[in-house]
């Protein structure tokens, strides 16, 4: 299902980039390139709504049940601590290092475009009483009816940590919110059946209006994106290294396999199987693989982490919209709070992104920017997720002594 979805996904880019081609091409006047804009933005309109009409449910749910388990993981003692210890200065970690790459390669200031265009936008000055505004809710239903991320994650986190801390933690509510949150997740395929078309129409609309010159600034993303992975990878390799010493090759060809099928399918869980099974053969004790790397999947997404941060600065670079460093940092602090509850969604990096764009005036337009080649994206950041939670049982491993001296041969 996932590779005949990715066929589509590649057919409607191409479709895209070769429709607004045409027609760019063979339209000459601005004012009529202007209105087959504005009618192919119709339909990535509808996605748009789409998207932000989840938001606060999926966000809500799955982060009330995210929290919930996580404290169960770390009730069981020092491992789901160190775990989940790990986990959060990963991410912080993930999270500062594409802000660092973004600035320094800047790939948004190619493409020149204006927040006029996408209904205006600006960000602004940011003040601590904005901030305060947008943080504590007066109203959880005022703050689910306007999509207010920062509110809605505020109450979720008092929410979630209140049903972990009564005594039968409220099987019934948390039944409830468990089976809203499938259900969301539910919604959230069928929402993102949609994403083919809006890729089409978001292509051929902005290769119309632009020009084929566009897609050079489409390939500096692209790249751009690549290479700070590859300096993501880098530094991770730094950091086996400095924990297991020599053996953080032997690491790399037990990750490498899992990796691999991660990229091809562009899904982190394809490669679950795999990796469990290759950490095993590299020495990691199977209670330790097997407690980590689930709430790994869960809570240490190192590539979707760096995604969006470059993605989010790189719209605003697009659009010329500054932000300042106390934007920012609160930036760094929203992504890393609403991505633990997004794991395992599908497409979540768009769904973040989409709650985020809002609270900082960026434009929402902006989303239609990565969407056009967020596949070869999360193929990149897919990989990177499954070499992070390698990283992560082998440091736990280590840590706990469950990590064995000889090293069993890696197949693949």
């Amino acid at each position: 299902m996932r590779r005949g979805f990715a066929l589509i996904v590649a057919l409607a880019m191409v479709g895209g980039i070769a429709t607004g081609w045409a027609i760019n091409a063979g339209v000459h006047e601005p004012a009529t390139l202007k209105t087959i804009a504005q009618d192919l933005s119709l339909i990535t309109d509808v996605f748009l709504r789409l998207i932000r009409m989840i938001i606060a449910p999926l966000v809500f749910s799955t982060l009330v049940v995210g929290i919930a388990h996580m404290e169960d993981g770390a009730a069981i003692g020092r491992i789901g601590g160190k775990a989940i210890g790990w986990f959060i200065a990963a991410s912080v970690v993930s999270l500062l290092f594409g802000l660092m790459m973004v600035h320094l390669l800047r790939p948004g200031e190619a493409l020149h475009l204006h927040a006029a265009l996408a209904g205006g936008a600006g960000s602004g000055e940011f003040t601590l009483r904005d901030f305060i505004d947008h943080l504590v809710p007066t109203s959880i239903v005022k703050a689910l009816a306007d999509n207010e991320i920062l509110q809605i994650v505020v109450f979720a986190v008092f929410f979630g940590t209140a049903i972990a801390a009564v005594e039968d933690r409220a099987p019934a509510i948390m039944a409830l919110a468990e089976q809203a949150a499938q259900v969301m997740l539910k919604v959230t395929d069928y929402v993102m059946l949609f994403a083919p078309a809006a890729i089409f129409a978001a292509l051929a609309s902005t290769v119309a209006t632009q020009g084929p010159s566009v897609l050079l600034a489409y390939a500096g993303f692209v790249g751009s994106f690549y290479l700070a992975l590859v300096g993501l990878w880098a530094l991770m390799g730094l950091v086996a290294f400095a924990l297991i010493g020599r053996r953080a090759s032997a690491l790399a060809g037990a990750a490498r396999e899992p990796a691999i099928i991660a990229f091809s399918t562009a899904s982190s869980e394809a490669a679950y199987p795999s990796l469990l099974e290759g950490l095993q053969a590299f020495g990691i004790s199977r209670r330790i693989a097997s407690f980590v790397l689930p709430l790994g999947y869960s809570f240490n997404l190192d590539g979707s982490m760096m995604y969006c941060t470059f993605a989010t600065l790189f719209i605003a670079q697009a659009y010329a919209i500054p932000l300042s460093l106390g934007q920012q940092l609160t930036m760094l602090l929203l992504l890393m709070v609403t991505s633990k509850g997004l794991a395992g969604v599908p497409r979540a990096s768009i769904v973040i992104l989409a709650a985020t764009l809002p609270v900082f005036h960026l434009p929402q337009a902006g989303l239609l920017l990565v969407l056009a080649v967020d596949h070869l994206l999360d193929m990149g950041r897919s990989a990177t997720n499954v070499i992070g939670n390698s990283l992560a049982a082998a440091a736990v491993a280590r840590w706990e002594g469950e990590l064995a001296r000889e090293v069993a041969p890696v197949q693949g």
